[in-house]
């Protein structure tokens, strides 16, 4: 394939990431802007947090079918097994980083989670469910993620998975909390704003 084909590939997989699902939610719903609503995150826990567990999960949805897709895409055109992480990673990078989104964006938990589902299908349901059953057993979803998450990466270190895709899944996961604290700023300068106009 063409070096033409395989950057348009890649384009194509970060313009499906920059999709700013919680932005268009929110201004055709409620004619709002997420990103001056609650912490200012563009991802699905702060519109669950401002609109309601039913707009959470629907836009939780629609990021993971986000990260999902460009790993199809991957497939879809029979790239190199490398090209799987690199779409799924440029996804991810749409979804922090928009372009449609001023590169505002989220911190792409779900999209991460889209890319594990259509890399490792079987390990992405059961550490799925494990996050189910640790938030509603403890309320926290930052404890449900790190042990669903953190079993799809054990699995596949144990089930003879390569380094490289172990690698992957760490550093991945790794930039959620990285991309949180990079929006931190933004999130203190929100709720100056909030205490100001209160």
């Amino acid at each position: 394939m063409s070096y033409w084909k395989l950057l348009s590939i890649a384009i194509a997989a970060y313009l499906l990431g920059s999709i700013p699902t919680a932005l268009i939610y929110s201004r055709i719903t409620h004619g709002e802007d997420i990103r001056a609503l609650g912490d200012g995150n563009m991802g699905a826990r702060n519109t669950k947090r401002t609109f309601g567990w039913k707009a959470g999960v629907l836009v939780a949805l629609i990021d993971i079918l986000k990260g999902a897709f460009a790993v199809w895409l991957a497939m879809l055109f029979s790239l190199p097994g490398v090209w799987n992480y690199i779409c799924g990673a440029l996804a991810v990078m749409g979804h922090d980083f928009p372009v449609f989104a001023r590169f505002k964006g989220g911190q792409g938990f779900a999209a991460t989670v889209g890319i594990f589902l259509g890399l490792f299908p079987m390990l992405t349901i059961i550490g799925a469910v494990l996050y189910g059953i640790i938030y509603f057993a403890t309320r926290s979803s930052d404890v449900a993620a790190g042990i669903g998450m953190g079993f799809i990466a054990g699995a596949r270190a144990l089930t003879g998975g390569s380094v490289y895709s172990v690698a992957f899944i760490v550093l991945i996961l790794l930039f959620v909390p990285l991309k949180k604290w990079m929006d931190k700023p933004r999130r203190v300068a929100i709720g100056r704003e909030h205490s100001h106009s209160a």
